[in-house]
């Protein structure tokens, strides 16, 4: 994997002076597509040195976009393809929260200082989408709107003396903001359908016991708030399909509490309405398996990061 990037000058500390999770002795990560009509996975990149997370696929097709200690990489969707990286200027800290435009043009990405920014997919300055004046202590990025004019996310701030995880929208152009949703309980994991009607996010909104997440779907207002799974596992990350005709989902066993990584989850496929859940693959992993939508253009294939690990 192509580790090269360019310095900019400014004071963020350099990919090799932060501390990024690494694997467990004896483990790999590996960069998967699994065919939902062939209902196989084909390994894509394997690596034994770096924890890669969160795979995006280009609109057209052609590329894959995960990250990896800070940075933006992107490889073919083939067999044994070679990852390069996705310069993006100064910002060098990204996580596991990143989408792509429909029109293919920009990676926006979220940063460990709190903020989200703007790239293009081809590499570049990074231009900062967010503001301080929007009240948060940090955003988790996790749709664009089709238009590719609005950003959804996860805020936290301030609520009643601890920290509340509320939905936002902001405008890509001149960052103004708006709160979806106000609630002490958690939310994460907001994205647009393919048609801009619907945000479909996780939350505990509805649980009875902590930690119990579960999936939702609302309009792009912040009303009409439908829950779409109601079972004993624990659910995150909702992903519609291009297409509109189907979800991918991560679902942790029951009694588990946040999204941590290495255990053994489920990624489900279902209905846009959440009815008709089926098992596609089950795997070693968590965090960073499927954290952003990963679906194919012809909604027929989907990425995800799977970590085994030798003698499990």
């Amino acid at each position: 994997m192509d580790r090269q990037t360019s310095t900019s000058g400014d004071d963020r500390l350099s990919t090799e002076d932060r501390q990024w999770r690494r694997l467990l002795p004896g483990q790999r990560s590996r960069l998967m597509v699994f065919d939902v009509v062939a209902r196989s996975s084909t390994c894509i990149f394997e690596t034994e040195d770096f924890v890669i997370e969160a795979p995006n696929w280009t609109p057209d097709g052609q590329w894959l976009v995960f990250n990896c200690d800070g940075l933006l990489y992107r490889t073919a969707p083939e067999e044994d393809s070679q990852p390069r990286v996705v310069f993006t200027g100064a910002v060098t800290d990204s996580n596991n929260d990143h989408v792509i435009s429909a029109d293919g043009r920009f990676l926006y990405l979220s940063s460990q200082d709190g903020h989200l920014y703007e790239v293009p997919l081809e590499g570049g300055e990074a231009r900062r989408v967010t503001g301080p004046d929007d009240g948060l202590e940090a955003r988790y990025l996790h749709g664009i709107s089709p238009d590719g004019g609005t950003l959804v996310h996860i805020g936290r701030r301030q609520k009643n003396g601890t920290a509340a995880f509320n939905i936002y929208a902001v405008r890509v152009d001149d960052g103004a903001t708006r709160q979806l949703t106000d609630s002490d309980r958690p939310h994460d994991g907001v994205e647009y359908s393919p048609d801009g009607r619907w945000l479909y996010f996780n939350s505990e909104r509805g649980a009875e016991r902590p930690r119990h997440s579960q999936l939702f779907r609302m309009r792009t207002d912040g009303t009409g708030v439908e829950q779409l799974t109601s079972d004993e596992r624990v659910n995150w990350f909702p992903h519609p399909a291009p297409d509109g005709s189907a979800l991918v989902y991560l679902s942790y066993p029951p009694g588990v509490q946040g999204h941590p990584a290495n255990e053994r989850v489920l990624l489900r496929v279902a209905d846009a309405d959440g009815q008709n859940a089926r098992d596609a693959v089950e795997l070693l992993g968590g965090q960073g398996t499927l954290n952003v939508n990963s679906w194919a253009p012809d909604s027929r294939r989907f990425a995800y990061v799977d970590y085994p690990r030798e003698g499990t």
